[in-house]
């Protein structure tokens, strides 16, 4: 299928392209829903319904200290209303860094982090009479290390698909004896993360990073392949090392891809035979024994890989390559997929993602969402980057503004697969516009 543009000139057009195309979204009338408060569970409650999705600047200082312009992006989206910060990832070791400017938490950077996270807090406060809800995302970059600038990758297994754009080799796969190490590892990260000043850690699974790689490691031998108890076991025992540290005023998170984008054996959330059309049986049970067997009381889904499958991730109008499918399918598989799961189990406090291809009628997207009961909560990252005070706008006067939405260029996603700092080169060019054209007269 040819790529299409987003060349809608209403809300009218959209449905009926859908409709076209055999998918649904769930649009609302309005989006007061999205104003609305959210009890999360004892202790904590979100302002809004609103909140920011993790997106990478590439802008640490070397140590992995937040640098300036780190600051400047998050007092931003606090002053912007969400309710939530979901944070970029931030290493838990430093062999796991995704860059040389990829943020990493250590006890010789506390200090700063603290001074950080309460930055943050009380520009929300000052703008808004609330402190935003901080969640640190704990990750391990696993085959998209680069603690150096440049390829250290560290794998769970071989996958073909991955390895036609980054290359890797047995000698990378790394062993039981390290993954056992690495769950105490996302203990220590939650110690931290707590001290720092942030209200939760998320002990990520997603997006072709180790902990989700290893959710595919269907082929694996030992006790972190195979089974799905094997293929979970960093995961749960990550969690459970983070749960030692959590009380009323700090909690336990995980960010969870349900569905990889790829056939078994090379992804989650299919099933051997049916191909790459999503079963997210297994992901439903995952999100059920989080809630019921380990108490975590949120998490966020998410879809697909931004470096390999980047329009399952968040579907765009230009990138690397061209889709064989419409964005609106991606959409479409996004939220209720995540639907799916919400459903399933609905006890759990479930926060939505990738809806900014939608512009300005991502907000009556995610208000449909929750008023159908397929999410809790809307987190936006790309919207994030080029307009953070859309949850403001939303407040008072109940939409997004058009000029100011992000257009799905794909700008932002070719900055951080370069390692540059990062943001929306659209709405915030004086800021980025400069590194995008570094990183263009490096690649002519």
């Amino acid at each position: 299928m040819k790529h299409e543009r987003f060349n809608y000139k209403n809300l009218d057009d959209i449905k009926n392209k859908a409709k076209e195309l055999g998918v649904y979204l769930p649009f609302a009338e309005t989006t007061s829903i999205l104003k609305e408060k959210l009890f999360v569970s004892h202790g904590v409650n979100w302002e809004n319904r609103m909140g920011i999705a993790p997106m990478e600047g590439a802008d640490s200082l070397p140590n992995g200290a937040p640098s300036e312009l780190t600051t400047r992006r998050y007092v931003r989206e606090a002053i912007g209303g969400s309710s939530v910060i979901w944070f970029e990832a931030i290493s838990i070791v430093k062999e796991g860094r995704s860059s040389a400017h990829q943020l990493m938490l250590t006890e010789e950077n506390l200090e700063e982090y603290k001074e950080f996270t309460e930055k943050i807090k009380e520009a929300g406060r000052k703008a808004n009479g609330f402190a935003p809800y901080l969640i640190m995302q704990a990750n391990h970059s696993g085959r998209y290390s680069n603690p150096d600038g440049k390829p250290a990758p560290l794998i769970a297994y071989r996958h073909p698909e991955y390895e036609k754009l980054r290359k890797a080799d047995d000698s990378c796969i790394v062993t039981d004896d390290y993954l056992k190490g690495l769950e105490e590892s996302f203990g220590k990260a939650a110690l931290l993360a707590k001290k720092a000043g942030f209200d939760s850690v998320d002990i990520k699974s997603c997006h072709g990073y180790l902990l989700a790689e290893l959710s595919s490691a269907y082929n694996r031998p030992g006790e972190y392949g195979g089974s799905y108890e094997n293929r979970t076991r960093v995961l749960k025992n990550g969690i459970a090392a983070a749960k030692v540290y959590e009380d009323s005023d700090f909690k336990v998170t995980a960010r969870i891809g349900i569905y990889d984008g790829f056939a078994y054996p090379y992804g989650f959330g299919v099933k051997e035979g049916e191909g790459n059309v999503p079963n997210l049986e297994e992901p439903i049970r995952l999100i059920r024994e989080l809630k019921e067997n380990y108490q975590i009381d949120m998490v966020n889904l998410t879809m697909g890989n931004p470096y390999v499958s980047t329009h399952v991730t968040r579907p765009y109008d230009a990138g690397k390559y061209i889709p064989d499918e419409h964005p609106l399918f991606g959409i479409a598989r996004m939220i209720n997929g995540i639907g799916e799961v919400k459903k399933a189990v609905p006890e759990m406090i479930i926060s939505a993602s990738g809806p900014s291809y939608l512009r300005q009628y991502s907000d009556l997207l995610s208000a449909g969402a929750i008023e159908e009961g397929l999410c809790d909560h809307m987190l936006f990252g790309r919207m994030s980057f080029a307009n953070p005070e859309f949850p403001k706008q939303i407040i008072e006067t109940g939409r997004f503004d058009a000029k100011q939405v992000c257009v799905a260029c794909g700008k932002c996603g070719d900055l951080i697969r370069a390692g540059k700092h990062t943001g929306c080169i659209v709405r915030d060019s004086a800021t980025y516009l400069k590194y995008y054209r570094e990183f263009q007269e490096e690649n002519k």
